[in-house]
């Protein structure tokens, strides 16, 4: 009889004992005798990149312009050309910068190009483009750190899109130097959010990139960075740099000294504390 809460065994099933001989022991199956697992499963040869990666540029450009090339095809020839493309291959992969699926890869493949051809061919796509396609070519743009961009990036600082006025103002931001702080300064009077704090983070990245060039110009602008009215992550920063700048030199406006935490902990002596021993 069978005892109460016991499992009653299949018959023709093995029991407890069976089964973890079979697993691992004597009794083990075709996976202990084989090794475990079988073989890898191939490729198809569609979606095969290696031949793709061993071609040379002349074979992986004709592959991008080519009508019958598929997606795949295009997209893995568009990521070899990033590392072996020349001024042949822009124009190729600038045709692809509208595609929904490939441009993205033909930004890959541009981006390091060193042929100033690269920066033409980005600007020219800005008017044709919208949404997130818009948004990508901005992103290479500021990658590129392209100074020609700047009249167009101020515009679309302003478009109805917050996604393509948020990336217009960080390609200023990445591209700096003083005509991209002023256009950033200029858009704090402006912005709104969501795009403000954005606008705040792209002035704070371009400040510094002021500091070795144009230190004057560069605390002015912390110095308006550190308002109440900033992020406070872009603040603080402002504020930890004026504490470290010391006091303004004559003739140029005072900063104001951090408040709260940053100024307990500071031993500057710029707050009248007192320099640490």
């Amino acid at each position: 009889m069978q005892a109460p809460g016991q499992t009653q065994q299949v018959p023709g099933e093995p029991g407890r004992g069976e089964a973890g001989r079979g697993r691992g022991g004597q009794g083990g199956g075709g996976a202990a005798r084989g090794g475990g697992r079988g073989p890898a499963p191939k490729v198809p040869p569609e979606f095969d990149a290696l031949p793709i990666w061993k071609m040379d540029p002349p074979k992986l450009v004709a592959m991008v312009k080519d009508p019958n090339s598929t997606l795949f095809q295009k997209a893995i020839a568009c990521k070899k050309l990033a590392f072996t493309g020349g001024r042949e291959a822009i124009q190729p992969m600038a045709t692809l910068l509208s595609h929904p699926q490939l441009a993205c890869y033909a930004r890959f493949g541009m981006e390091p190009n060193p042929d100033p051809s690269v920066d033409d061919a980005f600007r020219a796509a800005l008017p044709k483009l919208k949404g997130r396609l818009l948004v990508g070519v901005i992103n290479s743009i500021g990658v590129r750190k392209d100074p020609k961009a700047l009249d167009a990036l101020s515009r679309l600082m302003n478009d109805s899109d917050p996604e393509v006025a948020g990336a217009a103002s960080a390609a200023v931001g990445l591209i700096g130097g003083l005509p991209a702080a002023k256009l950033l300064q200029a858009a704090l009077k402006s912005t709104k959010p969501p795009v403000f704090p954005v606008v705040a983070r792209a002035c704070l990245l371009c400040t510094e990139g002021l500091m070795a060039t144009n230190r004057a110009r560069a605390l002015e602008l912390y110095t308006e960075l550190s308002a109440t009215s900033m992020p406070a992550p872009v603040r603080l920063t402002a504020l930890r740099v004026l504490n470290a700048a010391g006091p303004p030199p004559p003739g140029v406006k005072k900063w104001p000294a951090p408040t709260g935490a940053a100024a307990e902990a500071d031993t500057s002596g710029f707050l009248g504390r007192g320099r640490a021993n």
